[in-house]
């Protein structure tokens, strides 16, 4: 239990303690005993129905013999006081029983957006190939903990193939539409030889199922011996951290339209190859990264602290960064944020 809920649950007990010394203190002359009903109220917004049945009693308990005190015993003014007791109590006990209700129902939601979340976007693989992989993921949304920011790494018969993709909107619909682009890849990339070729299954697969102008940013990328090649739909260029301290921002030759745009009459995007080599690091990341707003309305500056990726853990290095990502806004996210980072090396 934190701090505030225990602030919160002696909150009533505090209150009608206080009332009865100020009441003492007054004398007959001030009437203080209708305040006693802030005891039940406040056990209501954190408390069981039976604690807040129990606050309701004490309260009760503490207005008889205070009206004897002030000589009110009996008298109309101190029986509509005893009533009001009695009738706030009842209600907050109906409160209570409708917010355990909800606080229930929210918990069941969350625990089915944890298993959406594990079936849609399943833990990455620490190790892949010659490769280790590391990843930062927040949503938005913190209380359904999903989002529309998308990943995936697989080992296929054609190497090691990574996806990276944002969805435009939020919501159910875009939890559907990352639901069919990675389906799409994870059946393509392991059977298709041809990255290019790759991007078009997923092409078709949102041209199917995709409806208005919904749309997706993605980067496909597959590696090779000594080299990466980036297939980039419109998605913000990844940056390549060279062994020697290089920074290099893989954008790509000609602007691709994101996945689910094909219809524009726009020709898809071309594969591009960069060197990566033993040592070498790649960072992919959603536009929740570098669009993300400090007090001063500055955006993140990535590339200036990319140094942070240094540490010999690829983890421990991108849990670093994401720190400095969240110590920059002071709060939380806007918008989904997503972080992979891929380094190379060879055992």
């Amino acid at each position: 239990m934190n701090s505030s809920q225990q602030v919160l649950r002696s909150l009533p007990f505090v209150i009608m303690a206080a009332v009865a010394v100020i009441d003492l203190l007054a004398g007959p002359t001030l009437g203080f005993l209708p305040l006693l009903t802030l005891g039940p109220t406040f056990a209501s917004v954190s408390g069981s129905i039976r604690r807040t049945a129990v606050v309701g009693l004490i309260a009760l308990a503490i207005c008889v013999p205070l009206a004897h005190y002030n000589g009110l015993l009996l008298t109309w003014q101190n029986n509509l006081t005893i009533a009001t007791i009695i009738g706030i109590t009842g209600a907050s006990m109906l409160a209570g029983h409708l917010r355990l209700q909800r606080e229930r129902e929210l918990a069941n939601v969350r625990l089915v957006a944890e298993a959406a979340q594990r079936v849609l976007l399943r833990p990455v693989p620490r190790r892949a190939g010659d490769l280790r992989v590391a990843l930062s993921y927040a949503s938005a949304a913190a209380e359904a903990r999903i989002g529309g920011d998308l990943y995936e790494v697989v080992t296929t018969p054609n190497g090691v193939r990574l996806l990276i993709g944002d969805v435009q909107g939020k919501g159910l619909e875009a939890v559907e539409t990352a639901a069919w682009v990675l389906g799409a890849f994870r059946e393509a990339a392991y059977d298709e030889t041809d990255l290019s070729v790759v991007g078009e299954r997923l092409e078709i697969s949102l041209d199917r199922h995709l409806g208005g102008e919904r749309f997706v940013t993605a980067i496909l990328a597959e590696v090779y011996d000594g080299e990466i090649s980036l297939l980039n739909f419109g998605h913000p260029p990844p940056l390549i951290l060279c062994h020697d301290g290089r920074v290099l921002l893989a954008e790509p030759y000609e602007e691709g339209l994101p996945l689910g745009l094909a219809s524009l009459g726009s020709p898809m995007p071309k594969p591009q190859r960069f060197p990566f080599g033993d040592g070498d690091q790649i960072l992919f990341y959603t536009d929740g990264v570098i669009e993300a707003r400090d007090e001063a309305r500055a955006f993140y500056p990535l590339t200036e602290r990319v140094h942070l990726l240094a540490a010999a853990d690829p983890q421990n290095a991108l849990d670093e960064l994401r720190a400095d990502l969240l110590n920059h806004v002071g709060g939380p996210l806007l918008d989904d944020a997503a972080m992979l980072l891929v380094r190379r090396h060879h055992a």
